[in-house]
């Protein structure tokens, strides 16, 4: 196995990059059911280079061009391979205590490395902040997005104790540019909450004035607007909405910003681009793809927020199998914090 695949990557730039296949193209070529007995390692492997790859596009290509880079390298797959072959589960401390403190520490090692203040870092006493892994930026919008609806319901309830979930929740709504990824429009779907998409000036850029005009318009109708998505890398365009426009005025409507920099995030580890992040003091939520320029295997999305207990008041499950004799005293990231699972 480890031979075929270093073989692969060593020759993957004399393989055919889209295949000149038909949908259906697999189906004649596999047993309709799985065999009762297994095959030898040489006739699964005959069977993966004459059947299998025929049919599959090779993202690793030099001369693949198309959709987002896919990247991998050598130490990721390297350490992808020891991962899977301990094969334990983090979603609480207990379940295995490294996966949870090597992750918090890696995700400060990455916040630094691309300039985020240190609200958004895991620190031991004077910060509510702190980085996870996701598995993707679409799951990562959809957790900010929840976490920011929660936020807002809590808060208006506030004023209005009489108002029902359900009532407040069909009057939110989020904010995000014209040139906005696909999954912005999916968490504000699977969210219930209205979804405006500003349009962008000439340099396919979301402007703070045009952002306030739509805020401004909802409100006279007696909406409740609450969460801004702001794209640093556009999927069209790698265009960059204006944040420290659009901090300014989530900062003073105390609206969630979150910054979905999956694509061009990874620029920010060198200093002469950060000034795209001026403004970044002001967010709430910020997620890259290292899967995309770093050379790490998808898939692999890093998300910081500045309030963990923002995540935590919206997915906190405390199951009696899960507690253990460390709870509250060490981060659960899928059962109190971060994660949907």
């Amino acid at each position: 196995m480890v031979d075929y695949i270093a073989d692969y990557l060593k020759d993957i730039r004399e393989r055919r990059v889209f295949p000149d296949k038909q949908p259906g193209f697999l189906r004649n070529q596999i047993p309709e059911n799985a065999p009762v007995e297994g095959e030898s390692w040489p006739k699964i492997f005959s069977d993966v280079e004459t059947i299998i790859m025929p049919g599959v596009t090779h993202w690793q290509s030099p001369h693949m061009h198309a959709y987002f880079p896919a990247l991998n390298s050598f130490p990721s797959l390297l350490g992808d391979m020891l991962s899977d072959a301990i094969n334990c589960l983090g979603f609480t401390w207990a379940s295995s205590p490294a996966c949870t403190e090597l992750e918090m520490i890696v995700m400060n090692w990455l916040g630094k490395m691309i300039g985020l203040p240190d609200e958004f870092l895991h620190r031991k006493s004077d910060s509510d902040g702190g980085g996870v892994i996701q598995t993707t930026a679409s799951e990562a919008t959809l957790v900010c997005l929840l976490a920011g609806r929660s936020k807002a319901i809590k808060n208006y309830q506030k004023l209005y104790p009489d108002l029902e979930d359900v009532e407040i929740n069909a009057r939110l709504v989020a904010y995000c540019s014209d040139q906005a990824h696909s999954s912005v429009e999916k968490a504000g779907i699977i969210g219930l909450v209205k979804m405006r998409y500003v349009e962008s000036d000439e340099n396919f850029s979301m402007r703070g004035n045009k952002l306030m005009q739509a805020i401004k318009k909802d409100r006279e109708k007696g909406l409740i607007p609450f969460w801004v998505c702001a794209t640093l890398g556009t999927t069209g365009a790698c265009a960059f909405d204006n944040l420290d426009e659009i901090g300014t005025i989530c900062y003073e409507e105390d609206i969630w910003l979150h910054i979905d920099a999956a694509y061009a995030g990874s620029a920010f580890i060198c200093p002469e681009f950060r000034t795209w992040l001026k403004g970044i003091e002001k967010a709430d939520s910020i997620a890259f793809n290292p899967s995309k320029w770093l050379m790490v295997h998808f898939d692999c999305t890093a998300m910081w927020v500045k309030n963990c207990g923002a995540l935590h008041r919206t997915f906190n499950v405390e199951p009696l199998y899960l507690k253990h004799e460390n709870s509250g005293l060490a981060i659960d990231y899928m059962v109190r914090y971060f994660c949907v699972s």
